[in-house]
């Protein structure tokens, strides 16, 4: 693994604020997540989850590299990785080199150490997305992938995918039969509720432990940055 020193930005510190402004009330929201995903857990423990939405704009990969920090900052060494391999944005949050990631690993078959990115946050490691290929669904359905997270699930304590958009792509239709739980994440007052229930009926198809849905976008004064609907 190499380690690549983040540029802080506005917008870096905008979207990662449980590492810049861990005391919080939304950062604490996002440990009361964990603490809830965690809890969920009855008979199997959750230690990969991937973060989705019905549609874009809805703050799914901001949930996803929160969450991840949380996780990371309670002592658990935490993986997130990119798999919207159609519009990343990972790189961009922590200010990572996006030549090489999960793309590059699944077409040319490097391993999972030759793609991980470390940062200033201790215990995460971060894969961005690579460049955009021509063909991500294939990727994703590919035993390299397959390979590459059960080398994940052996070397890390939590695994944390950030995928696309649920109605877009089948995207993360494939990757929720590869998780041990899945959260849809939602934008009050743009997500509709029809396309919210089509998500969470394509999730369940494919047979996707969904544990719950955060609403993002909710009045800070009345109920912070996120509800957490549990299924």
């Amino acid at each position: 693994m190499f380690k690549k020193k983040p540029k802080t930005s506005t917008s870096t510190v905008r979207h990662l604020i449980a590492k810049f402004n861990p005391k919080s009330p939304i950062s604490e929201q996002y440990r009361t997540l964990r603490t809830n995903i965690q809890f969920s857990g009855v008979d199997k423990k959750i230690k990969s989850l991937l973060i989705t939405s019905s549609e874009a704009g809805a703050g799914k990969s901001m949930t996803a590299a929160n969450l991840a920090i949380v996780y990371a900052q309670q002592g658990l060494k935490t993986l997130l990785i990119d798999a919207d391999l159609r519009k990343p944005t990972v790189h961009y949050t922590f200010r990572l080199d996006n030549l090489n990631g999960l793309s590059n690993a699944l077409i040319e078959g490097a391993s999972l150490a030759n793609i991980a990115q470390t940062n200033e946050i201790d215990n995460l490691d971060v894969i961005p997305s690579g460049p955009v290929p021509p063909n991500p669904s294939e990727l994703l359905s590919s035993n390299q992938f397959k390979k590459i997270l059960a080398e994940a699930y052996e070397n890390y304590d939590m695994v944390i995918i950030d995928s696309p958009p649920t109605l877009a792509v089948t995207d993360a239709q494939i990757l929720a039969t590869r998780v041990d739980g899945i959260i849809i994440v939602a934008r009050s007052g743009m997500t509709e509720i029809d396309e919210l229930k089509e998500a969470v009926g394509l999730i369940k198809n494919v047979q996707g432990n969904l544990l719950g849905t955060v609403l993002n976008g909710v009045d800070k004064d009345t109920a912070g940055d996120y509800y957490y609907y549990g299924n």
